[in-house]
C-alpha cells in the first residue's frame, strides 16, 4: 500500500517530541497526506484540514506538522507550493481565519493593539537600553554566530571575489580597524555573495562585518570607497547600533505575538526573518553617528575621509537611490547623508 499515491516531496520525518530524523517522502494518498519511510510503511498521516503546513520564507525548509505531533521537513519549497496551489489551500486558510473571527473580539483586539503601541513607544526603548547595559560580552558573540549562520543558510551565498582584490580590501580594513577603540583584533571581516541582499555591508554585535561581492563590484577599483563603508560599519559596532536593533526587533516580535496570540509556525518564521532584516536598519541619528565615525577613522588611517560620500554619490548615479524609495523609511536620504559628511569633513579640517 505504501507505494500507492502521488509523491509530493522528499525530506525528513521527525517523531513526536524527538530530534531524531528519518529519510522519508510526503505522499498524497486517498485524499490524505501521509509520510512514507524509505524502508516502506506509513510513519504519519492525516487529512489536509488537520495538517499544518508552514508558509514559504526564503530558503527555509517547509514544515508539515501532523495531528500526532510528528513533523516532516523538506527543502523542496516549489513542490509544496505546487501541491497547495492545486488544492487551493492558501485561499481556504484565509477564509477559515475570517470565519473564526467573531465581532465580539473587536474590542479585545483594539485594546491589545493600543497596549502594544503604548509599550512600543514608551517602554520598549527604555527596556532596550537596560538590556544593552546588562548584556555580558558572551551574548553578542552568541547572537552574531547565530545570525551569521541563519543568513548563510537563507540569504547569503559563498563569495566568488578575486583573491587579489580581497587581499587589498583586507589590508586596508586592518589599517582602519587598528584606529578604532577596540583595535584590529576587535573586528573580523567576512566576504559573501549578496544573494537576496545584493550590494551590501553590515555589522553584527560582536564586531563581525559582512561585505558582499556585489558591493565590491559596484565600487570598481575604488578600494577606499569600500573602506569608508566598512569604517561606517565599525561605527555601528562601536556605538552598539546592531545590538540595539536586535533587542528592538526581539521586542517588536514579542509585541506582535502578544497582540496576535498563537500565530502558527509559518508566521513565526516570517517574524524571525523580518526581525533579522530589521536588525540591519538604523535610525537617522544612528546612521549619522556611524557616518561621522567613518570620517574620523579614515582620517586617522590616512585614507580619504570623503570616500563614503563618494559611495553615496555612486548609489545615486548607478542605482538611482535618491532615498525616497528605501524600504526602511528611517534611513536618511542619500543626498542628505552625503552633504552632512562633506560638512563634517570641512569642520574637522578647520
Amino acid at each position: 500500500m505504501a507505494s500507492d499515491g502521488t509523491t509530493i516531496a522528499s525530506g525528513e520525518w521527525h517523531p513526536p517530541g524527538s530530534s531524531r530524523s528519518v529519510p522519508a517522502s510526503l505522499v498524497e494518498r486517498a485524499g490524505h497526506l501521509v509520510v512514507d519511510g524509505e524502508s516502506g510503511g506509513e510513519l504519519a498521516g492525516g487529512n489536509l484540514h488537520s495538517i499544518e503546513i508552514s508558509s514559504r520564507v526564503g530558503r527555509i525548509p517547509r514544515r508539515v506538522t501532523f495531528p500526532d505531533g510528528s513533523l516532516f521537513e523538506t527543502a523542496d519549497n516549489d513542490a509544496v507550493d505546487r501541491f497547495l496551489t492545486g488544492k487551493g489551500r492558501a485561499s481556504e486558510g484565509a477564509i477559515h481565519r475570517l470565519e473564526r473571527f467573531h465581532p465580539r473580539l473587536i474590542a479585545f483586539v483594539a485594546a491589545a493593539i493600543l497596549l502594544g503601541a503604548l509599550i512600543y513607544r514608551s517602554a520598549l526603548p527604555l527596556l532596550v537600553e537596560v538590556a544593552i547595559a546588562v548584556t555580558p560580552p558572551a551574548v553578542p558573540q552568541i547572537m552574531s554566530a547565530s545570525a551569521l549562520e541563519t543568513m548563510d543558510r537563507t540569504l547569503l551565498d559563498k563569495s566568488k571575489l578575486d583573491e587579489a582584490k580581497r587581499n587589498r580590501i583586507v589590508e586596508g580594513f586592518r589599517r582602519v580597524a587598528s584606529q578604532s577603540a577596540r583595535g584590529e583584533a576587535g573586528y573580523t571581516l567576512h566576504f559573501r555573495g549578496g544573494g537576496a541582499l545584493g550590494p551590501n555591508a553590515f555589522a553584527l554585535p560582536d564586531g563581525t562585518l559582512i561585505l558582499t561581492d556585489e558591493l565590491v563590484e559596484l565600487a570598481g577599483e575604488d578600494t577606499e570607497m569600500i573602506l569608508g563603508v566598512l569604517a561606517h560599519e565599525i561605527g555601528d559596532v562601536a556605538h552598539k547600533h546592531s545590538l540595539r536593533q536586535i533587542y528592538r526587533a526581539a521586542g517588536i516580535t514579542a509585541l506582535l505575538m502578544l497582540v496576535a496570540g498563537d500565530i502558527g509556525s509559518g508566521a513565526e518564521d516570517m517574524l524571525v526573518q523580518g526581525g533579522g532584516l530589521l536588525a540591519l536598519s538604523y535610525s537617522r541619528s544612528a546612521e549619522a553617528e556611524a557616518d561621522r565615525h567613518s570620517v574620523e577613522l579614515m582620517m586617522k588611517a590616512g585614507f580619504d575621509p570623503a570616500a563614503i560620500a563618494r559611495f553615496f554619490e555612486l548609489l545615486e548615479t548607478k542605482l538611482d537611490d535618491k532615498g525616497g524609495t528605501s524600504i526602511f523609511s528611517t534611513h536618511p536620504s542619500t543626498p542628505e547623508r552625503r552633504k552632512a559628511i562633506l560638512d563634517w569633513i570641512g569642520h574637522e579640517r578647520k
